[in-house]
């Protein structure tokens, strides 16, 4: 990593300083990432450690729905099973969050009152980003007058790739002034992103313009998140702290459907950014069928017995 970061005023000056700052990020050695995650990922978790493990997964889980066929009802469903995880468990941990679209924050943010689980909502054009500013900072405004606590935006990876970086940049920070006091999420869609070069450079690019966290992917695309492009953006986030005393979050989204999965990456989390993101206010997964397996898994420690999909509710 760079021996020091300028001043975001300096770095954001014009997009030619933005490319100097961001190609001067050190290449990736891809081959000794791929090697380092899946190393870690063979690390052996089992009886108290795995408990403890999975009740922290649980805690991590921003509850996704977001689908066109979404309803009032399904959402109220969702909010519910958010705050119990478990209804014949009352020590199963609450989800971080429920994730939806705007025009059901409202109905969200009604299923959870009282509960400390918040209320994430997508926004920006979600999930191509194909819409002119303006409509975008009116699809966070209106999430974030509906109650989101949070709003997940997507980049214009268009523009990323062209090389405009100032774009995505202002882009970024117009949203996060729009947020007010929700915090921001910055998906960077990594499936499209190509390389892993491009993954560095747009977790710094997301971090200078102020995101809160930086988020893999919509999960709407082929790729989504993987230990590798995970392993990469804890990287990021820790270097971006010891070089400016900031820290932000990560949230791996899509394709982690298993309790085995989620402790592989909790150990990314834990030897690579350090024990201070092992906490929903710094981590989350993004999932929908991810909660399921957990509890289960949670039933089977405490019980002897896998009880199987039956004993958990349908999303």
């Amino acid at each position: 990593m760079p021996t020091s970061v300028p001043t975001l005023t300096d770095v954001a000056a014009s997009n030619s300083t933005l490319r100097r700052f961001l190609h001067g990020l050190p290449g990736v050695d891809a081959v000794g990432l791929e090697a380092r995650a899946a190393s870690l990922g063979t690390r052996s978790i089992k009886t108290t450690a795995k408990a403890y493990a999975i009740d922290l997964a649980i805690s991590m889980v921003d509850l996704t729905t977001l689908e066109g066929a979404d309803t009032p009802g399904k959402v109220r469903s969702l909010g519910a099973k958010a705050v119990r995880p478990d209804p014949t468990d009352r020590t199963a941990p609450a989800t971080a969050a429920v994730c939806v679209y705007p025009d059901m924050a409202a109905v969200a943010k009604e299923a959870v009152a009282g509960s400390g689980v918040k209320v994430a909502s997508v926004a920006t054009a979600f999930p191509a980003g194909r819409a002119a500013l303006s409509v975008k900072l009116a699809d966070v405004r209106e999430a974030v007058a509906a109650g989101a606590d949070e709003i997940d935006m997507v980049i214009d990876r268009g523009a990323f790739l062209a090389g405009h970086y100032l774009k995505v940049y202002e882009e970024i920070t117009a949203v996060k002034e729009a947020c007010g006091t929700a915090r921001l999420k910055v998906i960077f869609e990594t499936g499209e992103l190509s390389t892993y070069d491009n993954i560095r450079r747009a977790s710094w690019l997301g971090m200078l313009a102020g995101a809160d966290f930086i988020k893999t992917s919509t999960g709407k695309v082929a790729v989504n998140a993987t230990p590798a492009n995970t392993l990469l953006m804890l990287e990021a986030v820790r270097d971006f702290r010891a070089q400016t005393g900031v820290q932000v979050g990560v949230k791996p989204a899509g394709g982690i459907r298993t309790s085995k999965d989620a402790i592989k990456f909790l150990v990314l989390v834990n030897e690579t950014a350090g024990p201070d993101w092992l906490d929903s206010h710094w981590f989350r997964f993004g999932a929908s069928s991810l909660l399921n397996d957990l509890l289960m898994q949670r039933q089977k420690l405490a019980t002897g017995r896998y009880s199987g999909p039956d004993y958990v509710t349908v999303d």
